[in-house]
């Protein structure tokens, strides 16, 4: 009689320590696939920026004759975007494209007949829509990470997230100059 409850408390014991270990891992994969969904919400709105861009310049171009480093620097930064493949890369030139178009708009204030062109108007309004969602999403992605970072480092998770090779992924900083950042005046 002994030894039958002995093999259940055998047997139950193993099955909770095999529920703890699939629930622990089916956790580790959903805080990695929502930290990967966080990252691509934010790249489908840095490719719509990015698409945004082409008539961005093409306005600003025929209603302005001499910053054509900055447009040209824009052009740039906008393909080395769309063409790269790395997520640290993308970001990067994203910061760098968002940092320019906030320069177009302010170099627009020297231009009375572009700030009354209402093509550009509605392309600022755009742009500015799609600056406010990307903000919104690395919300997203930065809770999505600190989520992913607690759940490998809270144990039990932990022993199975380092034979994984779950590494703690970094948080979407913003720069200094962005904090700073008040908005198109007019």
């Amino acid at each position: 009689m002994h030894t039958i409850i002995f093999y259940i408390i055998i047997g139950l014991l193993v099955v909770g320590l095999f529920s703890v270990i699939i629930a622990a891992y089916n956790r580790l994969v959903m805080l990695k696939n929502n930290v990967n969904k966080a990252f691509f919400n934010i790249d489908v709105l840095l490719k719509q920026r990015a698409d945004e861009i082409p008539d961005l310049i093409k306005v600003v171009k025929e209603s302005m004759h001499y910053e054509e480093t900055m447009l040209t620097r824009l052009t740039q930064l906008r393909t080395d975007f769309l063409n790269s493949a790395d997520r640290e890369d993308r970001l990067k030139l994203s910061n760098e494209m968002e940092r320019m178009v906030k320069s177009i708009f302010a170099v627009s204030e020297n231009y009375p007949d572009l700030k009354a062109n209402s093509n550009f108007s509605l392309l600022q309004q755009r742009v500015s829509g799609i600056e406010d969602a990307i903000a919104d999403r690395r919300e997203f992605y930065n809770e999505s990470v600190n989520m992913y970072n607690i759940g490998i480092a809270e144990f039990p998770p932990l022993i199975l997230a380092k034979l994984l090779g779950y590494q703690e992924k970094q948080l979407l900083q913003i720069s200094a100059s962005e904090k700073k950042y008040d908005g198109v005046q007019f």
